[in-house]
């Protein structure tokens, strides 16, 4: 049974125009070529879209825009290290017709994990709607226990999955282990997809699928249907592209925003203080997309 709202799931940029202005038509155009170059769900208003630089009515209206434009699932990321601005904002997502919620685990505060379990159980009685849990602790700065994500998996009826970017396959395994049957985790880091599809993963929310959604997917099946070299070979092909997504000269979304321009997609340049792109990224993505060729 394919998972609730896809295999490939990209995490999709937020396209700003000239001014900086939130570019609805040039949204609407980038995720639909989105579909039909691999993605089976798209991700809004997640770290890769600039949500700290998204107004919470520009998140709104994109989740509204986007959920209208596209056939597949749509998943708002509605998180805050404010429990009261997540639920709020959980509840705002909710009436937009998307298809599930995002939801990170709280940044800069360093709650308990106690604080942690209080935050989602807050979050999730804020919406009918599915809700996948973020834990992505190199930009938290608190890891998401194993433990505290079993109890919210066992008790909280729509908490139905993790986006794990805590890069720790091990764990993951241990979790999944733990978990009830259907419970989803997504890699929620491009070069991980492969080993946490190994220990039960059942796809990624990803940034790369911008440009390699369709090998993403193929190497996906290929590792359902038991061909495993193939799928290794697939992947050690990607490799070299996932090390162009960030860096500390050019952090994520900077570089794929630059990508997508080389492709002659409308996505403008990122917000402050993540733009303007450095001169350099714009040879990089050529020379990224020529070595896939």
């Amino acid at each position: 049974m394919s998972p609730s709202i896809g295999r490939v799931v990209t995490a999709m940029v937020t396209p700003f125009d000239e001014r900086g202005d939130l570019d609805l038509d040039a949204a609407v155009e980038l995720a639909n070529w989105l579909v039909e170059n691999g993605s089976d769900g798209l991700l809004l208003a997640g770290t890769t879209g600039e949500s700290p630089t998204l107004t919470e009515s520009e998140e709104l209206v994109l989740f509204r825009t986007i959920a209208d434009a596209v056939s597949v699932p749509v998943v708002a990321g509605a998180g805050s290290n404010s429990t009261a601005s997540a639920v709020e904002q959980t509840r705002r997502a909710t009436e937009t017709a998307v298809d599930a919620i995002l939801s990170v685990v709280p940044y800069y505060n360093r709650p308990s994990q106690e604080g942690l379990e209080s935050h989602f159980r807050a979050v999730a009685a804020a919406t009918d709607l599915p809700v996948i849990v973020y834990d992505i602790p190199a930009r938290t700065g608190r890891k998401l226990a194993t433990e505290t994500m079993v109890r919210l998996a066992h008790e909280v009826p729509n908490i139905v999955g993790l986006k794990d970017a805590s890069g720790l396959p091990g764990e993951t395994a241990r979790l999944l282990s733990l978990t009830p049957d259907g419970f989803e985790v997504y890699a929620g880091d491009d070069p991980l997809t492969l080993p946490l599809m190994a220990v039960g993963a059942v796809g990624v929310i990803s940034v790369a699928s911008h440009w390699v959604g369709r090998q993403q997917s193929e190497m996906i099946e290929r590792f359902l249907a038991g061909d495993l070299d193939a799928a290794r070979r697939i992947n050690e092909g990607l490799l070299h592209s996932y090390a162009f997504q960030s860096s500390d000269d050019a952090p994520n979304p900077i570089p794929t925003k630059a990508l997508l321009r080389v492709l002659g997609l409308r996505v403008g340049e990122c917000r402050p203080p993540m733009g303007p792109a450095p001169d350099w990224v714009t040879e990089r993505a050529r020379a990224v997309l020529e070595e896939l060729n």
